[in-house]
């Protein structure tokens, strides 16, 4: 072990959620004095948050694990492989501690025992908003831990339990510390954004001498209060979405809603135990849009699962075509171990579920193609993300980081941006994921 301060090596896999999860363990490591360092050799110990949620993912986090095993020696694993610690221990016997996700108890008595801390509060001081992972301008903001839903392809239950909401003066406090600390977007997460607040009855708590309900709707408007760019994602399609649409119309919310469809054929979603009503969906997005025109609808599906269909997957597509989503992601449907789903009878070949994938990923870049296209012209409001060379590197309104296209601003370094820059773009030019522009 080092003589100088303890250090400690950090590897953050997995979703936003575990991200989060990230964020507070190093707070709390820095809190008590440790040093957080970039490179293995630098490291008296590595922590690995690790990501379960698909075979890949689990191929990844075993991989990292052995990894930091093989260039350091050191290494406590948590996160949501480590609610599987047979499988872990199988590949790799010799990890000093394995926890789940959320366990931050476990992971500093794990690293209290590899590496005792010395702490000096002069030295050690944290910033008030803890050790943030994303820029200084945007972060992401948990709401609440688990799921009620039990949807057959999902075991995110099983790793995450259930719905527990965070109290809703608790959430708007630690915006406002964001807000003030430079953040500029406010990127909502949860497992189930709409059902925030249903496992306490949407209690009431006060903020700024106001009662809010611990409800999706009353936090919305908490967070409209605070100047910056909120951004709702993994909202699940409950009908009182319906109700935050005018606060988008408003301008108190970011015009983006990230609501995961997973299917259009009634008999895939029913299988899937998702809500089945196409037609309303259809309905329920025309009146959105009627609402706030402005919106864009970001949605992630899953092809390929047992027993669809060529029509169930024409079917898709055509709702595609009647929907005109904005952003799509798609997955071809994976086995994930421990899923409802796997019991299913008729499983496709791997063959069929990508080709089928690859259709779809095609259908869908001709509407986002031609959807950019309708921009150009006019005037997005963007923000700087980084400067590359001449260019300011930004996303518009309708551009979540990461996942989302981006907008290029030719006279970025000329017009003296910087991230953390808000800028009116006049769009000049697109492709099939990104706008080019200049300062308006």
């Amino acid at each position: 072990m080092s003589l100088a301060n303890p250090k400690v090596g950090f590897v953050s896999l997995g979703c936003p959620k575990a991200l989060v999860d990230s964020e507070r363990i190093l707070t709390q490591l820095r809190v008590e004095g440790y040093d957080i360092v970039q490179t293995y050799d630098d490291a008296d110990v590595v922590v690995v948050n690790t990501c379960g949620f698909i075979d890949s993912a689990v191929t990844e986090s075993l991989d990292a694990i052995g990894e930091a095993l093989a260039e350091n020696g050191k290494v406590i694993v948590t996160g949501c492989l480590g609610k599987r610690p047979e499988q872990i221990r199988k590949a790799h016997p010799d990890v000093l501690s394995i926890s789940g996700p959320q366990d931050y108890g476990t992971v500093m008595e794990a690293v209290h025992k590899a590496l005792p801390p010395k702490h000096d509060p002069f030295l050690h001081l944290v910033p008030d908003t803890g050790i943030k992972l994303t820029p200084k301008h945007y972060a992401y903001l948990k709401i609440s831990e688990g799921c009620n839903h039990r949807c057959s392809f999902c075991i995110i239950p099983s790793m995450r339990g259930d719905l527990v909401s965070r109290p809703v003066d608790d959430v708007l406090r630690e915006a406002e510390k964001l807000v003030r600390g430079g953040v500029q977007e406010l990127l909502v997460i949860s497992q189930d954004t709409s059902a925030y607040g249903v496992d306490v009855k949407y209690a009431e708590r006060e903020w700024r001498g106001k009662a809010y309900q611990t409800r999706m709707k009353a936090l919305c408007e908490g967070l409209s209060e605070l100047g910056a760019w909120t951004r709702l994602h993994y909202v699940y399609p409950y009908p009182h979405v319906d109700d935050i649409i005018p606060l988008m119309a408003d301008g108190k919310l970011l015009p983006y809603l990230d609501i995961p469809f997973q299917h259009a054929s009634p008999r895939v979603l029913k299988l899937m135990k998702r809500p089945g009503a196409v037609d309303k969906t259809l309905e329920r997005i025309q009146r959105w849009r009627a609402i706030c025109p402005e919106i864009t609808i970001r949605s992630t599906f899953i092809v390929g699962f047992p027993g669809e269909t060529e029509e169930e997957f024409e079917e898709l597509l055509d709702f595609l075509d009647e929907a005109q989503l904005d952003r799509v992601g798609a997955f071809a449907y994976s086995p994930v171990e421990g899923a409802k789903a796997n019991d299913l009878p008729d499983p496709l070949p791997e063959e069929v579920k990508q080709e089928r994938l690859a259709r779809f990923m095609e259908r869908q870049a001709e509407i986002s193609t031609a959807k950019l296209e309708a921009k150009v012209g006019t005037v997005q409001q963007c923000l700087v993300d980084a400067i590359d060379g001449d260019l300011a590197i930004a996303r518009s309104k309708a551009d979540a980081p990461e996942i989302d296209g981006l907008v290029q601003i030719q006279n970025g370094r000329e017009a003296g941006l910087r991230a953390g820059d808000f800028a009116s773009v006049q769009i000049m030019g697109s492709d099939e994921h990104d706008l080019y522009g200049e300062v308006a």
